[in-house]
């Protein structure tokens, strides 16, 4: 009773849930145009689904996965676009396709395949990891939207994704349900089970029995993949930002249903993996040009943001592409070298960052 009161009461303010405020950028997320000025290592449409694996650095760009090393011709094509890769220690691939399967190709499990866990079907395979060569960690984002519609998850308020661990060629686990969008996982050098749960703006840790712990909250956009960072830490994409316009949108269900109903999908009010691209596109208030050029800190749909977490998951430093820029929609991330490897998703660009030394600490 006391719930629906509190709910009640926060609706009528527009605070809690209900609030449209956005958290700033400032302090570790002082905006900058850092991802515009690095470095292109390959023009490709829409890579994502970075990873290293015994064989070197492989990426998803459709339906195929490609090297890093040079070569348009596939390491592996499928007749579905590749939503999730995985690398494990035996030199295999996991490979989560947007048709609801997982295929392992290479080493031991070679040509296994996976539809179902535990009865459920794989609706919207989104994030994979490798905890040894014979067990893989899988995100489910969805249970109704595979991951082309996940506009349409978020605008539902979605909240029934999955994590599971898979023994290969054994029984799934369960380990977290009832989570809104998991979209990326990081198997931390402590053991911990870290992923992000994009409606939430948020990083969970998962433990034993499904108990979840909250590491970051209340971020600017919606994470994706991580990594690793070397000397401890880890690298989180931000795929798209949250806005003060879509939040209220999100708050008013009839506006949002008629939109959805009505509307195509690329002019709804909703965040997005491109720059604008169409006069038909909304707004989302404020001035957005000045003498015909687009501000830099125009209201957007759209960005690129990568930021380093130190070892207890906190913020260090950020790269973005800002309103006016196009390398936007960073999706996938891994280290290379002393270099972070970066794919614009919305961009169609394969992108080398050079972080600044004195910028981690």
């Amino acid at each position: 009773m006391m719930a629906a009161l509190s709910r009640w009461y926060d609706r009528l303010r527009g605070a809690g849930a209900f609030a449209v405020t956005t958290p700033p950028m400032d302090g570790a997320l002082q905006p900058n145009q850092a991802i515009e000025a690095a470095d292109l290592v390959r023009a490709v449409p829409a890579p994502d689904n970075l990873v290293r694996s015994a064989q070197g650095v492989r990426f998803s760009s459709g339906n195929a996965v490609l090297r890093l090393d040079g070569g348009s011709q596939p390491v592996y094509s499928f007749d579905a676009d590749i939503t999730a890769l995985a690398a494990s220690p035996d030199g295999a691939l996991a490979i989560g396709l947007e048709s609801g399967r997982i295929l392992i190709k290479g080493g031991a499990h070679d040509g296994l395949l996976i539809e179902t866990l535990d009865g459920r079907p794989l609706v919207s395979p989104t994030a994979l990891a490798f905890e040894d060569a014979a067990t893989l960690i899988v995100c489910l984002g969805s249970r109704r939207n595979a991951p082309a519609r996940w506009k349409r998850d978020l605008m539902q308020h979605g909240a029934t994704g999955s994590v599971w661990r898979v023994p290969l060629g054994g029984k799934p686990a369960l380990l977290a349900d009832g989570l809104a969008y998991p979209n990326g996982i990081l198997l931390a050098d402590d053991s911990r089970l870290i992923v992000s749960e994009s409606w939430r703006s948020r990083l969970l840790s998962i433990g034993a029995g499904g108990r979840t712990n909250t590491l970051l909250s209340d971020l600017p956009g919606y994470p994706a993949r991580m990594a690793l960072r070397a000397g401890g830490g880890a690298w989180l994409t931000v795929f798209a930002p949250r806005g003060q316009l879509i939040e209220f949108v999100l708050g008013e269900r009839d506006y949002c249903e008629e939109m959805m109903r009505d509307i195509e999908e690329e002019f709804w009010i909703a965040p997005s993996l491109r720059a604008p691209q169409s006069f038909l596109e909304p707004l989302q208030g404020g001035a957005l040009k000045q003498l015909g050029m687009l501000k830099p800190w125009a209201p957007t749909r759209s960005f690129g943001l990568v930021l380093a977490l130190n070892a207890q998951f906190r913020p260090v430093a950020s790269w973005h592409s800002r309103a006016d820029g196009a390398r936007h929609g960073i999706t996938s991330c891994v280290e290379d070298g002393g270099n972070l490897l970066i794919t614009s998703k919305g961009g169609d660009a394969l992108l080398r960052l050079d972080p600044a030394p004195e910028a981690l600490p």
